[in-house]
């Protein structure tokens, strides 16, 4: 069973016979997005169940040679509006079937940021016909199982000000280490050292989040899971048509870079509003847009 059914609405469904039957009813309503027709007379079907707007699930399978569907494998998904990344984005197949993961070199979050590709089949019909496989950009989302609101940070137009250009020279600095500049390497290395001192600091007199803002980090073992904590910039609630159950939606800007997070109203302690931080564990996807 899927580990976010429950954030996408379904947290009633406990057991396999449950799970069984949703899937058989979330089938019957589904719309044909992709065909993909392989040799050997193999045809992969991409199915999806809108469950409300830019929110469903993806129903993957394959067609025997009687016309009956089965089931391969299905996921929730949760559409992104923004263009969340442009930088250059790598995609690697899974090894248990044929997904996908794309990989993102992000500076500003300081890590090599992995997601779910939730538009695979679109991405193997592109390699079958011969197109372009570059990655315009990205539109990233997730799906969150808890999360907490925090208070905002109180700050100056000034001390925004003065972020902005921090950031703006450390993603400079970060650009021209990876290309191997030993001065751009020597200046991070103490600024990380001149950063972990203040933090220390502070830490004696304030609460640890009065001082990171916001973080993005991985969060256990699987590679396209991790742990935010970003400032919310919208809030709108979805309704799941076939439980009733009632989703936020929240757009929120961890480390520059923007997207939603999906969530259970169940499952968020605190009330989300614009300016107030949201803190929780993720499971990162994304619809990777192609270049014409």
């Amino acid at each position: 069973m899927h580990k976010y059914l429950r954030a996408i609405g379904f947290s009633a469904c406990h057991t396999r016979k449950e799970e069984e039957e949703l899937k058989k009813a979330l089938l019957r309503e589904a719309k044909l997005v992709y065909k993909l027709e392989l040799p050997m007379d193999t045809t992969y079907l991409e199915y999806h169940c809108e469950l409300a707007s830019g929110m469903g699930f993806s129903l993957v399978g394959e067609v025997d040679e009687e016309g009956q569907f089965h089931l391969d494998y299905y996921f929730p998904y949760l559409v992104g509006t923004f263009e969340s990344s442009k930088e250059e984005c790598s995609i690697q197949r899974h090894t248990e079937r044929e997904t996908y993961a794309g990989m993102l070199d992000e500076y500003k979050v300081g890590i090599s940021l992995i997601f779910y590709m939730i538009n695979s089949i679109e991405f193997r019909i592109r390699r079958q016909e011969k197109k372009t496989l570059k990655a315009e950009s990205v539109n990233l989302s997730c799906f969150a199982s808890e999360g907490k609101i925090l208070l905002p940070i109180q700050k100056t137009a000034r001390q925004i000000e003065i972020a902005k250009v921090a950031s703006f020279n450390r993603n400079n600095l970060l650009e021209a280490a990876k290309r191997g500049d030993e001065d751009a390497m020597e200046s991070l290395t103490i600024e990380d050292i001149d950063l972990y001192s203040k933090v220390s600091r502070r830490l004696v007199k304030e609460d640890v989040y009065s001082i990171v803002e916001s973080c993005f980090m991985p969060f256990g073992i699987e590679c396209d899971q991790y742990s935010i904590i970003g400032e919310i910039k919208e809030v709108s609630s979805l309704i799941n048509r076939f439980s009733g159950e009632e989703i936020y939606s929240l757009a929120v800007e961890c480390n520059e870079i923007i997207f939603p997070v999906g969530i259970n109203k169940k499952d968020l302690l605190g009330e989300p509003k614009v300016g107030r931080r949201f803190k929780g564990q993720i499971w990162m996807m994304g619809m990777v847009n192609f270049e014409k």
